[in-house]
């Protein structure tokens, strides 16, 4: 059947990047373990670091071969040049000779060109010497980075900066605290990136050519979620670490006053809890989990208040306060709309962007088992499924505001406020918005007898996409009232168009589906009504 030709390719392909993607996933869970939990430092290596160089004065810098000598002298003879250290380790300077300057320190640089400068000329002759330029050099980054190679530099550069160029260390490969700098095999350093990323403490070291930076293998590590500044999986040192030496990494909350320890023996796994005062007794190992948490009873909540009022945008209310006892103690203005309060909810606005996930599930399960009588018929739903796709795509990414409506007719006292609810006070509007499918979209003054078709035809009228059967009127109060044009028994007149009201036209749905259209319809009501936005179909 045709409808199975065009289908087939459609889901193979549509299959097969579902397949590759789980795959992918498989395989960057078994080396994580549980990538929910990021790891501690896995941000810093973003290219800030490879493309900068550190050409600055350092005093313990070595001389090298290679690296360039401002020399300046004035008086009794002068001679100004830029001369290179040679194979041999010196500079020629006319008149004194050769300067042995290999393995010199950067800061005895001026005293040792001047001794010899004064045994030539006995007087009147002043002298000037710099390192203008370090050797450009190269090094190895190898061990569990991204692009194991050869990078150049120079050798006053930060270990950061040639861990940066070859793309960071590979999560849960590499450690970020055993970091080894070889230099003719053998191990001259050792670096422990948890200096820099908690204190900010990165140790200099010259680099010479050829070094190698290697990235050793992690071998401990713990996770931690909770009631915590730091929710990562972290690297110990040791094999054992108290609680309370690794807290100091993972900042724990104010209001934490327990700890779960997860750990494995003889092959099960074992959770049990501790108060947070025997954090210095309990250890953690390779593998564990420590979850932070509060068993306080939380009195308060806390809300957040916008718009035209007087006083505290976030204030802190005792678990039981009502609405309608905020309200009662706030302080508003004479511009203030008090009949048109808006009232957000956290959990609203889940709720509702679950149900726009739901549908948008729905609406991509039936494009892609839309049946085809002819080829032509299953080319343009091929076309068709590709728009809904990026359709789908554009919908998800739609916040809902978590709006509950409210009048003055509602019993407030029966609306008990919870953390992070947010009351808007709107300011008187003399302003009526007009968005969507119009020719012109804009914010209209208010008319007092003006109708919704008169503020559309002010915006230039309907738009050719317009669907005339789904306008909507978001009262100021966010109720939302939906009205059909050119409909027997829908009047505009009789709705009555207020100033801080919204019209939103929304926008046709072009598909022969008719399950399609009608899905499409009704997700953009929900985006209408949730977030207030006009979202286009296609």
């Amino acid at each position: 059947m045709i409808k199975k030709m065009i289908l087939f390719p459609l889901l193979s392909s549509y299959l097969l990047a579902v397949d590759v993607t789980i795959k992918s996933q498989d395989e960057t869970t078994k080396l994580t373990q549980n990538k929910s939990v990021s790891y501690f430092g896995e941000d810093i290596f973003r290219g800030n670091f490879k493309e900068n160089q550190q050409f600055m004065y350092n005093p313990n810098y070595i001389i090298n071969v290679g690296d360039v000598i401002s020399v300046k002298m004035w008086g009794a003879y002068e001679f100004n040049a830029e001369l290179s250290v040679d194979r041999q380790g010196n500079i020629f300077i006319p008149k004194i000779g050769d300067v042995h300057l290999l393995g010199l320190v950067n800061s005895k640089l001026k005293n040792k060109i001047e001794s010899l400068v004064k045994r030539v000329f006995n007087s009147n002759v002043y002298l000037y010497a710099d390192l203008k330029q370090y050797q450009p050099i190269s090094i190895f980054v190898s061990g569990a980075v991204e692009k194991v190679g050869l990078y150049k530099g120079l050798s006053t550069d930060s270990i950061l900066q040639f861990i940066d160029k070859a793309g960071g260390i590979i999560d849960a490969q590499g450690s970020y605290r055993d970091i080894s700098i070889l230099r003719d095999r053998k191990v001259v350093k050792r670096i422990d990136l948890y200096q820099f990323l908690l204190d900010g403490k990165v140790e200099s070291f010259q680099f010479r050519n050829g070094d190698v930076i290697l990235i050793n293998a992690v071998k401990n590590f713990i996770e931690v979620s909770g009631d915590v500044n730091r929710p990562y999986i972290f690297e110990l040192l040791r094999n054992h670490s108290s609680v309370k030496d690794v807290m100091r990494f993972i900042l724990p909350k104010p209001t934490a006053n327990r700890f779960m320890l997860t750990s494995w023996k003889n092959g099960q796994e074992i959770t049990n809890d501790y108060a947070l005062v025997d954090a210095g007794e309990q250890f953690v190992s390779k593998g564990s989990k420590l979850k932070f948490f509060s068993d306080y009873y939380v009195n308060n909540v806390e809300v957040n208040i916008e718009g035209e009022h007087r006083g505290a945008k976030t204030v802190m209310v005792k678990k039981g306060t009502t609405l309608f006892d905020l309200l009662s103690n706030l302080s508003f203005t004479p511009l203030s709309e008090i009949k048109n309060i808006k009232f957000y909810r956290k959990s609203i606005a889940y709720k509702q962007k679950q149900l726009i996930h739901t549908m948008l599930k729905d609406l991509e399960a039936r494009a892609f088992t839309s049946d085809s009588a002819t080829v032509e018929e299953a080319n343009i739903r091929s076309t068709e499924s590709n728009r809904i796709l990026k359709f789908i795509e554009r919908a998800k990414k739609v916040e809902p505001l978590g709006q509950m409506i409210i009048d003055m007719y509602d019993n407030l006292d029966e609306i008990y406020l919870e953390e992070g609810d947010r009351v808007m006070i709107p300011r008187n509007s003399n302003a009526v918005i007009v968005q969507g499918e119009v020719n012109i979209p804009n914010a209209l003054a208010y008319r007092k007898n003006y109708t919704l078709e008169n503020y559309i035809e002010a915006c230039g009228g309907y738009g050719t996409r317009a669907n005339r059967d789904n306008i909507l009127l978001i009262k100021a109060n966010g109720r939302v009232v939906q009205y059909r044009s050119g409909d027997f028994f829908s009047d505009s007149s009789s709705l009555a168009v207020e100033s801080g009201d919204s019209i939103l036209v929304l926008g046709k749905t072009e598909s022969k589906n008719i399950l399609i259209t009608s899905s499409i319809t009704k997700i953009l009501y929900q985006v209408a009504v949730g977030a207030a936005v006009v979202l286009r179909a296609f």
